[in-house]
C-alpha cells in the first residue's frame, strides 16, 4: 500500500524565526504558524478558529526564512508531519507533530524595504538563485524564486498581456521578490 505524507499551510507566523546550526553545520529553523479558519454557523454568526502549527526548516531554506520573516508575516509552506516523541524529567512520555519544511513561498510584498529583500544600506536587493534545469525547484531551493526567464504575468494571460508592463504603471508591490 502506498503512503502520502504531505502538508499545505498558509498561515501568519507567531514569533520570530529561530535559526541555530546543527553539530554538522546545517542550519536549523523553528517556526510557529498560526492558521485561520473562518465559517458561519448555522444561526449567521461569523465564527474563528486558530490552528497554531510549529515548523522546522533546514539547510538554505532554513537561513531563507530566517533573513527575510518576521513575526506576523504570511507565508505559504509545503512540508510533511514528524513525530517527535522524548521522554520529559518527570518520566512521562511526550510527543509533539510538527511539519518539516519542503519548500515554501512569500505571500506578502509590504512596502518596506525589508519585506521586499532590499539590503537597505546597499539599496540592492539579494540574488536570486538560478532555477534547476528541469523547471523544477531543487534541494534547498523554494519556488519563490522563478527562473529569470519566466514571465511575470499569470500563465493563463494570452501573448499581448504578456508583454513587459509600461515602466511608469509598475507599482513597488508588483515587484516579484
Amino acid at each position: 500500500m502506498a503512503n502520502l505524507n504531505k502538508v499545505f499551510l498558509m498561515g501568519n507566523l507567531t514569533r520570530d524565526p529561530e535559526l541555530s546550526y546543527l553539530p554538522n553545520q546545517t542550519a536549523a529553523c523553528k517556526l510557529g504558524l498560526a492558521v485561520n479558519r473562518r465559517w458561519h454557523s448555522p444561526d449567521g454568526q461569523l465564527k474563528e478558529e486558530v490552528t497554531f502549527v510549529d515548523c522546522s526548516a533546514y539547510g538554505r531554506q532554513a537561513e531563507t526564512l530566517s533573513k527575510y520573516l518576521r513575526k506576523g508575516r504570511p507565508v505559504f509552506l509545503e512540508g510533511r508531519l514528524k513525530l517527535d516523541q522524548w521522554q520529559a524529567q518527570d518520566g512521562s512520555k511526550r510527543s509533539k507533530m510538527r511539519v518539516v519544511v519542503d519548500s515554501f513561498q512569500f505571500i506578502d510584498s509590504r512596502g518596506d524595504a525589508a519585506a521586499a529583500g532590499v539590503d537597505s544600506a546597499a539599496g540592492t536587493a539579494p540574488a536570486r538563485p538560478a532555477a534547476p534545469a528541469a523547471g523544477r525547484p531543487g534541494p534547498n531551493l523554494h519556488p519563490a524564486a522563478p527562473p529569470d526567464d519566466a514571465p511575470l504575468s499569470p500563465p493563463d494571460s494570452s501573448p499581448a498581456e504578456a508583454a513587459a508592463p509600461d515602466v511608469a504603471e509598475l507599482k513597488e508591490g508588483d515587484i516579484p521578490f
